[in-house]
């Protein structure tokens, strides 16, 4: 049996907080903490052994080297694959589309006519004022 027990403090990543903070456990199955509670901000989340989770960047990057292996069809390993291929295909993946405005060489001026002012909103009438005795208190 292990040593571990309701309400005992371990460390493990908050997915609130974002870092390693003090974790109390809420509930355990086949002697190995399933949920904790942070004991900073009191979220309840499943033990994540205090591993991070990877970054969107590092998420993207393996995305992209698995594609790139994919269609590549060389069979090189992982660690065959240079750096400067993966940074190459990240640069095209994030790169935008060019505009119109863009295509358009500098001989091409776009000349953008202002666009017209809305027309001012109908007046509505004026409306009657209530006697200003009527609004205050008598006074005694």
């Amino acid at each position: 049996m292990s040593d571990l027990r309701l309400g005992d403090v371990i460390d493990d990543y908050c997915i609130k907080c974002r870092r390693v903070t003090n974790h109390s456990i809420v509930s355990i199955v086949n002697d190995a903490a399933a949920k904790v509670r942070c004991r900073t901000c009191y979220h309840d989340h499943d033990y994540r052994h205090e591993e991070v989770p990877p970054s969107k960047k590092d998420l993207k990057k393996a995305e992209l080297l698995a594609a790139a292996l994919a269609s590549g069809g060389t069979g090189a390993a992982p660690s065959e694959v240079d750096e400067p291929a993966i940074q190459e295909l990240i640069a095209e993946e994030t790169a935008e589309e060019p505009t119109a405005a863009d295509e358009l060489g500098a001989e091409d001026e776009v000349t953008a006519e202002p666009a017209p002012e809305p027309a001012a909103p109908p007046r509505a009438k004026a409306q009657k004022k209530a006697p200003k005795k009527a609004l205050k208190p008598a006074r005694k």
